[in-house]
């Protein structure tokens, strides 16, 4: 029998996830912390770009550490029974973990990290939340129906992603580095919910294996082991000189803040609905990670200097996540409210 988890729980006791009443700021809140987690992401691999790091290295070691990690704490946590169970379902159902986390994990993170070498971390963070606009789309493609409440704070989130990278256009930045950075980040935007969203399906449908995957922790250890010859293939196409000891310790942080909190929070407050518009809910919530990588990388990397279209930009990205999230929450409050008076 595989034991339930105790890492997540004790953070997550009492959460309302019903569609409305609590569930929603509940949600978003989880979101929240796992979006200050992430951003530790962008902020070391910015640092380490800038110290000569190479790119292809930051994501592979991050999932390699991650990996190892998790193994680790489950063996230690959870015995060697879990480990078993976890090498049994990966083994078992291996084509879908390749794929999955090959697309959710892999493509993704490599994409992230190639933007890292062409633009500051904070920017990086901005840009990749044109991911908010692109699960909706991930949703619907997955037969989801995603409702069209919130749509304008979305559009001027993506308002705000346009005036960040116009303005670093303006301020002289060459347009070929601007796109080297925007481009991959589009990539990596469809990525992630793509991967998420199998992961969602395959859990609703895994039978036996269900148990298992409610541990959001067994979920993120099935979906890197998926990513890792996704990695591996990379550092044989692209051979990329060796890491030195600055790189592998940053990447070794990524992982712990990253990959074995934030990842496992994340997927668990995702999957605590099935309900679409919930789960664009909480994917909004990453546009937190802009404000928290800013403060990052001001600390860790020295003083920024924002211009007018920077301001701009903030505002509508972070506007953009708190007006979606109050418009969810007075729609799921009207209809509530509909309900009962119907039911009256």
């Amino acid at each position: 029998m595989v034991e339930k988890n105790t890492a997540a729980a004790p953070i997550l006791a009492g959460a309302d996830i019903q569609h409305g009443g609590t569930g929603a700021p509940r949600l978003i809140g989880l979101g929240l912390v796992a979006s200050a987690l992430f951003s530790v992401t962008f902020v070391l691999n910015r640092s380490i770009s800038l110290h000569g790091g190479h790119w292809v290295w930051s994501a592979a070691l991050r999932y390699i550490e991650t990996a190892l990690l998790l193994l680790v704490w489950g063996f230690v946590a959870k015995g060697p029974r879990w480990v078993g169970a976890i090498w049994h379902l990966f083994w078992q159902k291996l084509r879908f973990w390749l794929v999955a986390g090959g697309i959710g994990y892999g493509a993704f993170y490599a994409c992230c990290c190639f933007a890292a070498n062409h633009a500051p971390g904070w920017i990086v963070a901005a840009t990749w939340q044109s991911t908010i606009l692109a699960t909706p789309v991930v949703l619907w493609a997955f037969g989801g129906k995603v409702p069209l409440r919130g749509v304008a704070f979305l559009v001027l989130i993506f308002a705000g992603i346009v005036i960040l990278n116009a303005g670093r256009l303006e301020s002289g930045v060459p347009l070929a580095q601007i796109v080297s950075g925007v481009v991959p980040l589009l990539v990596a935007a469809f990525c992630y919910p793509i991967g998420n969203q199998l992961l969602n399906r395959f859990r609703h449908q895994a039978g036996p294996h269900a148990a298992l995957l409610r541990d959001p922790l067994a979920a993120v250890l099935l979906m890197t082991l998926g990513a890792l010859p996704f990695f591996a293939g990379l550092l044989v196409v692209v051979r990329p000189p060796l890491p030195d000891m600055g790189q592998i310790t940053s990447t070794g942080l990524i992982a712990l803040f990253a990959g074995c909190l934030a990842t496992p929070l994340f997927t668990y407050a995702r999957n605590l609905s099935s309900d679409p518009y919930l789960i664009a809910a909480v994917d909004a919530t990453q546009a937190g990670e802009v404000g928290f990588t800013l403060a990052g990388e001001a600390l860790l990397l020295g003083s920024i200097s924002l211009g007018m279209a920077d301001y701009v930009g903030l505002i509508a990205v972070m506007g953009g996540l708190i007006g979606f999230a109050v418009s969810e929450e007075t729609a799921s409050d009207a209809e509530i409210s509909q309900k009962g008076c119907t039911s009256g």
